[in-house]
């Protein structure tokens, strides 16, 4: 009876909340993060995730991809609950381990290997529900203040599109091909033009050459920003680094030091961004975080300045 009431609520009312899947190949050989990110194989990751997550909630669209972030060794899955029921049934077969042996399955058929062994983490803001998973109704009050923030994105858009095309026939549904090409999108979702990126931009009185970000962007970045890399993150607006996109990323990397944090908040920048990710959005993102002399140091304009200061005060001595 109490099941029926639950039911009854949540088709009264919508029941959604978030939380953010790790997944991890203990075998040196299956990076799969390196395997999402190449695009003949990022179909077929996608179509295991999705039929595994469909298998343990019951439904198409029990628990949706919002997005999927790569670290070194991790996928970092941020999904949408919708529904309480669907959300316990998951809670439930994540528990008994029916979630790790339907990925673990479906990779084995994919790569050929004997075994492909996985290491799985379920997260919350600070939470870890690994850790609470006996006490089901604390972890659904968990998910459920985990509000989802931001709506799904574009690439999860296609992917999703893509899938749908392969599996609405009865015949073909929930199987796996055995070769990558056999995944890859028959009509694959046009994104709009990208907005024409400035060639140069104006900071602090100087005209400046505008450029894609590299890797010594990076690496300055890193060593100097500090604790204040999740507001420069915030200030980047970008889709993929909102409130829990960066807090995943502070606990993914928080044993590797700041250093680590503020270097992936700017690689996942460039990867959602692409050539968008800037000089000039950075320069911006800085000062609007209160860290001009940062921004001066990444253009090399204060030494230049200093110079021309010492310059001044020469002439005035003089």
């Amino acid at each position: 009876m109490a099941d029926v009431f639950r039911k009854m609520a949540d088709d009264l009312q919508e029941w959604s909340g978030s939380a953010y899947l790790f997944v991890e190949s203990s075998m040196d050989k299956v990076i799969l993060p390196n395997l999402y990110q190449d695009p003949q194989w990022k179909p077929d990751i996608f179509r295991i995730l999705k039929l595994a997550l469909e298998g343990c909630t019951g439904n198409q669209d029990g628990a949706q991809i919002l997005k999927i972030h790569c670290s070194e060794a991790q996928l970092i899955v941020h999904l949408k609950f919708c529904g309480q029921e669907r959300c316990s049934r998951f809670l439930r077969s994540y528990r008994e381990g029916a979630l790790r042996a339907a990925l673990q399955k479906s990779l084995v058929a994919l790569l050929g290997h004997g075994q492909v062994p996985l290491h799985l983490q379920l997260r919350v803001g600070s939470e870890r529900l690994d850790l609470m998973l006996q006490e089901e109704e604390r972890c659904l009050r968990c998910i459920l203040q985990a509000k989802p923030d931001r709506l799904r994105d574009e690439e999860i858009g296609e992917l999703e599109d893509a899938f749908r095309s392969l599996t609405c026939d009865p015949g073909g549904g929930g199987v796996l091909p055995s070769a990558p090409e056999a995944s890859a999108p028959k009509t694959p979702v046009r994104a709009p033009p990208s907005p024409a990126v400035p060639q140069t931009f104006v900071f602090q009185g100087q005209q400046i050459a505008n450029r894609p970000l590299n890797l010594e962007d990076q690496q300055k970045f890193a060593r100097s920003v500090g604790r204040k890399w999740r507001t420069v993150g915030r200030a980047l607006q970008c889709r993929a680094l909102r409130e829990h996109d960066l807090e995943a990323l502070a606990y993914e990397h928080d044993r590797d030091g700041l250093y680590e944090q503020a270097f992936q908040l700017l690689h996942r920048f460039v990867l959602a961004e692409g050539r968008r990710a800037t000089l000039q959005r950075l320069v911006e993102a800085l000062d609007r975080s209160s860290l001009t002399s940062l921004a001066e140091d990444l253009l090399g304009l204060r030494g230049h300045r200093e110079d021309q200061d010492q310059g001044e005060d020469q002439d005035e001595g003089a």
